[in-house]
């Protein structure tokens, strides 16, 4: 059972020995700790049998703690959203496709070797090519490993060398990449694409790359972001490649109410 299973499991029982106590004097509240043994493993021994009766009952009560679990989650993550928008927004160590001056900014956090973000490249063409007041702010987030921070060190350090469009050309060859990507593959897309690799090497060990990656790691840690992609739109954080329907809809809200969900 999970953690936070076996933790709600244990509050239930400790509430439901809570009100026995309470109701064993209409006046004050016994502790627990006042039971017998003996008192104390008959209560536990209703409790089991009632809920192996009715397990509905413990479904329930699961269900209900993790839908405020979650609640909470977004709340706190609403929070984040307000206070680290700024930087979201318009850090200068964001990769910009799309409009740079569009009327509503998509952030994207990426991994280059996140499968679903390979799948999720398609959707964020279409949506550019659909939507010419869309802007898009890329954010390497590089969770899958080494070669995954090689690949970013690389790629932010191209970023340097590139102008306008370039730079979302040299994102889409790498993400596009067939098999794993790390730094060996994000210099062959730099070759290939005219750049200075030896400069590459340099500015990828450089303080710019590393002030962006420390930027994005804080910033996902902060949103508490547990994967990739990950998608901000206006107050919004969405999960996963979800497809290009739901995105732009949720694009839409926020340019008619100023809210991912009018």
């Amino acid at each position: 059972m999970p953690l936070f299973r076996s933790l709600l499991c244990a509050t239930i029982l400790a509430g439901t020995l809570g009100v026995a106590s309470a109701q064993t004097t209409p006046s004050q509240t016994t502790p627990a700790a006042a039971f017998t043994d003996v008192q104390r493993q008959a209560i536990e021994g209703i409790i089991k049998d009632y809920l192996v009766k009715n397990p509905d009952v413990l479904q329930e009560a699961i269900a209900e703690g993790e839908r405020r679990q979650q609640e909470t989650q977004k709340l706190a993550q609403s929070a984040a959203l307000k206070e680290a928008r700024e930087a979201l927004i318009n850090s200068p160590h964001g990769v910009v496709a799309g409009n740079p001056n569009g009327d509503v900014t998509m952030v994207e956090f990426f991994d280059y070797n996140c499968g679903y973000c390979r799948k999720a490249l398609s959707d964020i063409q279409a949506l550019i090519k659909g939507d010419p007041k869309l802007r898009v702010v890329l954010k390497d987030f590089p969770v899958l490993g080494a070669e995954s921070l090689e690949a970013s060190k690389i790629a932010l350090a191209a970023k340097q060398q590139l102008k306008g469009d370039k730079v979302f050309e040299f994102h889409t060859k790498l993400l596009e990449s067939k098999g794993r990507v790390n730094g060996e593959r994000a210099l062959a897309v730099g070759k290939e694409m005219g750049l200075d690799v030896t400069r590459l090497l340099k500015d990828a060990q450089g303080p710019e790359v590393k002030a962006a990656l420390s930027e994005n790691v804080g910033l996902g840690d902060k949103l508490g972001l547990s994967g990739t992609p990950a998608f901000i739109i206006g107050d919004e954080v969405i999960p996963g490649a979800v497809g290009v329907d739901p995105i732009r809809k949720t694009i839409s809200d926020v340019r008619q109410c100023g809210h991912a969900s009018c």
